[in-house]
């Protein structure tokens, strides 16, 4: 079960649950990998609905390599995301604002 207070986001993929979750090792690598602008402007796209189904990619590809998942992002290409585009791109945004939310104090 994923713990929404650790940051983690479920996503079923080929019928196998996955628990993603942004390290910081994991948004360092996304951060390499965007083509353009920072996490700032990720985040800034997201907020929008300016994003592109790349950053919805990205975002995924980094939550599950923070989840220990070892695959590549060519595995995804033809993979099932339960939800389809909208459920990989309501997983994405979720993972940003997990990653990215103040701690609630008690």
């Amino acid at each position: 079960m994923a713990n929404p207070w650790a940051g983690e986001v479920a996503l079923v993929i080929d019928g196998e649950r996955h628990v993603l979750k942004l390290t910081l090792g994991a948004l360092a690598e996304l951060e390499a990998g965007l083509e353009t602008g920072t996490l700032i402007e990720l985040v800034e796209r997201f907020e929008g609905g300016a994003f592109s189904t790349r950053d919805v990619l990205a975002l995924i590809v980094a939550g599950l390599r923070g989840g220990g998942w070892q695959g590549q992002p060519a595995d995804l290409l033809a993979a099932e995301i339960e939800g389809g585009p909208l459920g990989a791109a309501r997983a994405a945004a979720e993972l940003l604002a997990r990653a990215f939310a103040m701690p609630e104090r008690a």
